[in-house]
């Protein structure tokens, strides 16, 4: 059947007003975007590259560790970026500059704000609440590995993994960590995105093990190169009431 051009119109309306219902005031859905229902309205989360993630909230664009191997280029700007540490995967001079706008807020880690000078500091333990939205920085670092003996990849203090508040959500970003006391005694979490890589971080059944302690509703692997998800999977069988939730990373 031919639809001619006045039924054309009225058909494209009806899908962008359609359109117009599903999406919270002020967001565009991003490329595989994954929606969270949420006080206040819907959280679209958009995994990017590794360890990089986007989210959307009430007309707010978050991205998190932004990293120029990422393709960003359908992506809006930010207005809050969020950076765990000083390793390139998760701070990316250039990336930041290019996803900033003049308002754009940068939160990070003393370690980071050296090479980052937009950036406002924010250190372990600490936190900072905005008009629709909280940031906490949480401990992210190494129990054990390191490049050699007597050193760690990430050292206690350096680095920060993030707990997002938006509306009644909790999101929790790792960084690169190990399985650490403060990881496990993390409370109330809706939305956790949690590494894996050796030798940096934790292999897939110590991740398992650590998201098993705090029970986050819904987890992400993300960081994982090289991983074996199935291992992670596996290890999450029996704990009933988290989702995994397994996405293109790579």
């Amino acid at each position: 059947m031919r639809t001619g051009p006045g039924e054309l119109t009225f058909v494209w309306a009806a899908l962008v007003l359609a359109g117009s219902f599903l999406l919270p005031a002020g967001a565009t859905p991003a490329r595989g975007a994954d929606t969270i229902k949420a006080s206040g309205g819907d959280i679209l989360i958009t995994p990017v590259r590794h360890g990089s993630v986007m989210i959307q909230y009430g007309g707010k664009v978050f991205h998190i560790d932004p990293w120029s191997q990422g393709d960003y280029s359908e992506l809006p700007k930010a207005d809050v970026i969020l950076i765990t540490d000083i390793h390139g995967d998760h701070m990316d001079p250039a990336m930041v500059e290019k996803l900033s706008k003049p308002s754009t807020l940068v939160l990070a880690p003393a370690a980071v704000a050296e090479t980052v000078s937009q950036a406002q500091v924010i250190g372990n333990g600490e936190g900072k609440s905005m008009p629709g939205f909280k940031v906490e920085a949480v401990p992210m670092y190494n129990l054990a590995r390191g490049p050699r003996p007597g050193a760690l990849f990430h050292d206690k203090g350096r680095g920060n993994g993030y707990v997002l508040t938006l509306g009644d959500k909790r999101l929790y970003f790792s960084g690169d960590t190990a399985c650490t006391p403060e990881m496990k005694a993390l409370e109330n979490i809706d939305v956790a995105f949690v590494c894996m890589n050796l030798p940096y971080t934790m292999t897939p059944e110590e991740a398992a093990g650590c998201v098993a302690a705090f029970r986050p509703r819904i987890v992400y692997p993300y960081h994982y190169r090289g991983s074996d998800l199935s291992k992670f999977q596996e290890g999450l069988a029996g704990q009933p009431g988290v989702e995994v939730r397994l996405r293109e990373w790579y």
